[in-house]
């Protein structure tokens, strides 16, 4: 034991255990003794040595953990961590008996301090019971009062009930007493002088009411009266109360003399406004009148819409003055007889109307839906105007046409005696139901049949005049009167006129809309529906498609390539091809196309092309399998939609054609390039009519309902069926290519004579300075065949299209028989030198001299090289005329290294 160790800690643990604290603080590894992870993550540099103490988080955790507590000492071997949990274990035994010993004369005592405590608490436990009794009597007690507190309120609530209640029939009973007052009904008290005298006051005061121009106010007032009775009364029906029961007769009949009273009120101002008459005196509609009756059937209208009575308003609006003008105007021979204009009421506008252009011819395809207006003005882009505005309906262009004048008096009608109706009531119904306009009308897609979209058509309580007044009483007055004429499709012309001059009608309909609402209200309307299902549209395709396909088929009867251009139709070249455009054309054009049939007309035009293609196989004449095509697209002229075929180098015979092969390729040469211009020319003009038309006036395949897929497009359509035309042009272009190479390889056989001819003018010793004649042969068939230098040529349509291309193959196969010629040509002189070499040594045995022979052969050898060097440039020249890059062709390159070559090497041979 160490000096000054005490008895009571023989192993100097509180030392110890303030070194420990002490180094702990000094270690700036220190980490809070309960955060585990921190411990965990701390780094040391070296071990530390940590006797196991009190406050080791692994020991005073709640649920001891081996595996983290033998990590933890992973630095100690076992046999000391057993001796160490020995020491910690005596430790712990030794401050358990310190504890003991400390406390052990409290707990000893603890016993003898609780002696007499049991009697004590038995006396204090005798009051309780009193206490607890009396506790419980008191809260009985105050329950008792708590529930006559709560019957007395309960009743009183239930008297202010029946107290409110009262005073609600009191209230109903006034308001009908009231309410049959205003309306002049004899009330059930007859028996009453004072009620009598009171009525009579009130019948007498009404009754001037009523010749006053007030009326109408007074209504509205009424309305309003009677609107509160009604939200009285189903008040008052919740309880079933036989006084609602007993008067509800009387109500019934309030409501039935307010709603004649409105009707009578409303018919009469509509009836004086539209026909110009007042109560019994003439009337010339001056502005105070006009505004007087606009003020009126504004507050019958309101009056209606608080009612909720809008069919009863649209009712008499039909019967009194829709149904009257549609009957007049609307009946069998009503097409037939003469029409003169409806002359408005009120002066026209101050405002100059600009007179209509000119009528003129429709254009061949319908780039506006209003090819019906005489003006080209869109009336939907001018503003859309709510407040009555002075903005006149759109005329159709009526001139020789009696339906056009008919819709343009109905047109005229609806501007004239609806239309400010129709705004009123719109003014209405977006004030009571706190519904703002969806926008200009400009908005709404110009589509003819095509139903709205969903979110204009939600139909909503209010006024339709629109849909159930002019259109219901209108559509069915067409349908039921003029069906059998404006609907019959066994003439197509006037069928598509008529449909034409109809939906103009419509459209022109409903720009006079008061909103986009109340067009699509109008669209979605039974009658509107049943009118569109009255277009005989699939007849009327195959009428026109049984015409179109008749003439066409025809022309197509002769399946030969014969171009008759005085039938045909530029830019074509046979009648076929201009019957088939013609067919086309026909398909979209505006005296036959209707939106409605654009999906009809779109088939029927690629089949058109199919048609064509057909009939371009069974026409053309049987190629030559030796024309093989091998796919390029450097050689192509620009635009052209495939590649053109290759040439491959053929077997070109060395001999001349005859007189029979000449012929034979002339008309082979005049059908391949007529179907070439042809299907040239078709390409050009379909993808002008898409560009120009067919691009905007076919709808988007994606606003179709139903599963299309999203790689489908109309362009990508047209043009792989223009593709699987175009596809026939590569053999044929080969073709000619091949014919057009035979004919320049033709004018190189002359070539093969020039050693004989300039060793037959071997007296001549002259260099030639200008090329052979046969060179300026060699392209002329294909100049012959673009029309250059002549007057025309079999593709001189093509040329611009075609001719470098052409050019540039017939070159290359031109330049290898050249080379090939040239070839033979140096063999030829060569066997001929060896020849002239072995006689001359033959010769030199008896002493013979060769040496004029051998310079003069020389000199032929000069004159054939300087002539074949001036027949190849003046070749490449020609070839630059006609757009050949030469230079960058290597096979011409090889071509004039072999001629600037020796005819014979001599340091080749031996």
């Amino acid at each position: 034991m160490a000096t000054g160790t005490s008895p009571q800690d023989p192993y100097e643990l509180e030392r110890l255990a303030e070194e420990l604290a002490v180094r702990e603080l000094k270690s700036p590894l220190k980490s809070p003794a309960g955060d585990l992870e921190e411990i965990r993550a701390a780094e040391h540099h070296l071990p530390l040595y940590v006797p196991l103490s009190h406050d080791n988080v692994y020991l005073s955790a709640k649920e001891f953990n081996v595996e983290e507590f033998l990590l933890s000492r992973s630095y100690t071997s076992l046999p000391d961590l057993r001796s160490e949990l020995r020491d910690y274990l005596a430790t712990l035994k030794e401050e358990l008996v310190k504890l003991i010993n400390d406390d052990y004369e409290a707990f000893i005592s603890l016993s003898t301090d609780l002696q007499g405590e049991g009697a004590r608490l038995e006396r204090l436990k005798w009051p309780l019971d009193d206490i607890r009794n009396e506790v419980l009597e008191s809260k009985s007690e105050l329950q008792r009062i708590e529930d006559s507190i709560q019957a007395k309120l309960k009743k009183r609530a239930t008297l202010r009930e029946e107290k409110a209640y009262l005073h609600l029939l009191l209230k109903i009973s006034e308001s009908v007493s009231r309410l049959e007052s205003l309306l002049l009904i004899a009330s059930p008290n007859d028996d009453d002088e004072e009620a009598k005298e009171q009525s009579r006051i009130h019948t007498g005061d009404n009754s001037e009411d009523r010749l006053r121009s007030n009326r109408a106010k007074h209504l509205s007032r009424v309305a309003a009266e009677f609107t509160q009775l009604l939200y009285h009364v189903s008040k008052a029906s919740t309880e079933k109360c036989a006084f609602v029961e007993e008067i509800q007769w009387r109500i019934d009949r309030i409501k039935s003399t307010l709603s004649s009273d409105l009707d009578h009120m409303f018919s009469t101002t509509i009836k004086t406004m539209t026909e110009g008459k007042g109560l019994g005196r003439d009337s010339r509609g001056s502005e105070s009148d006009k505004a007087k009756w606009t003020s009126e059937i504004t507050d019958c209208l309101r009056t209606y819409d608080a009612l909720g009575l809008w069919r009863d308003a649209e009712e008499i609006l039909r019967r009194d003055v829709v149904r009257q003008f549609i009957k007049k105007t609307i009946y069998p021979g009503a097409l037939a007889a003469p029409h003169s204009p409806i002359i408005p009421h009120t002066p026209l506008p101050t405002s100059v109307r600009p007179a209509p252009p000119e009528t003129s011819l429709p254009p061949r395809t319908p780039y506006t839906p209003f090819t019906a207006f005489a003006s080209k003005q869109n009336p939907f882009e001018s503003t859309f105007e709510t407040n009555g505005g002075t903005g006149q309906a759109h005329i159709l262009d009526d001139q020789d046409d009696p339906l056009a004048t008919l819709y343009n008096t109905i047109l005229r009608f609806v501007d004239r005696d609806m239309k400010r109706i129709m705004e009123i009531a719109e003014k209405v119904g977006v004030k009571s139901h706190s519904k703002g306009l969806k926008g200009p009308l400009g908005k709404l897609p110009i589509t003819g049949s095509t139903p709205l979209p969903s979110p204009l058509t939600q139909k909503e309580e209010g006024f339709e005049l629109m849909a159930n007044v002019i259109w219901a009483e209108l559509g069915q007055a067409i349908m039921d009167e003029l069906g059998s004429v404006v609907f019959a499709a066994g003439k197509p012309d006037e069928f598509r006129k008529h449909h034409e001059v109809t939906q103009a009608f419509i459209r022109a309909l409903e720009f006079l809309a008061p909103s986009v609402d109340a067009i699509g209200s109008m669209r979605t309307h039974p009658v509107y529906i049943a009118f569109e299902k009255r277009w005989q549209l699939p007849i009327y395709f195959q009428l026109r498609f049984k015409e179109i396909v008749t003439k066409l088929e025809e022309a197509l009867v002769s399946t030969r390539l014969e171009p008759n251009a005085p039938k045909a139709v530029a830019p074509f070249v046979t009648t076929q091809a201009a019957a088939v455009w013609e067919a086309i054309e026909t398909c979209w054009s505006a005296q036959v196309y209707i939106p409605d049939l654009s999906h009809r007309f779109w088939k029927f035009h690629l089949q058109l092309m199919s048609r064509y293609r057909s009939w371009l196989e069974a026409s053309l004449p049987p190629i030559d399998p030796t024309a093989k095509v091998a796919t390029t697209n450097e050689k192509i002229a620009p635009g052209t939609p495939s590649s053109l075929a290759r040439v491959a180098t053929p077997n070109i015979p060395t001999e001349p054609a005859t007189a029979e092969s000449i012929a034979a390729d002339e008309l082979l040469l005049f059908q391949l390039s007529t179907a070439i211009t042809d299907v040239k020319a078709l390409e050009i003009s379909v993808w002008k009519l898409w560009r120009e038309e067919l691009s905007t006036t076919l709808p988007d395949i994606h606003s179709v309902e139903g599963d299309v897929d999203d790689s489908v497009n109309l362009e990508d359509t047209l043009r792989y069926a223009m593709s699987r035309i175009l596809s026939l042009v590569p053999p044929l272009c080969s073709q000619i290519i091949l014919i057009l190479s035979r004919r320049g390889c033709d004018a190189l056989l002359p070539m093969r004579s020039i050693p004989s001819q300039f060793r037959a003018m071997s007296s001549s010793k002259r260099l030639p300075s200008e090329p052979s004649h046969f060179v300026a042969l060699v392209f002329r068939p294909l100049k012959t065949f673009f029309g250059i230098g002549s007057v025309d040529g079999a593709g001189a349509a093509i040329k611009d299209y075609y001719l470098t291309a052409f050019a540039e193959e017939v070159f290359e196969i031109v330049a290898q028989r050249y080379i090939y010629f040239l070839t033979a040509m140096k063999k030829t002189e060569e066997s001929l030198r060896r020849l002239k070499k072995g006689k001359k040594s033959t010769f030199s045995l008896f002493g013979s001299s060769s040496t004029p022979r051998e310079d003069e052969g020389r000199a032929d050898e000069e004159k054939i090289r300087a002539q074949m060097i001036l027949d190849v440039e003046a070749f490449g020249k020609d070839a630059e005329k006609l757009g050949v890059a030469v230079r960058e062709h290597e096979t011409y390159r090889s071509l004039v290294e072999l001629a600037h070559a020796n005819l014979a090497d001599e340091g080749n041979h031996p």
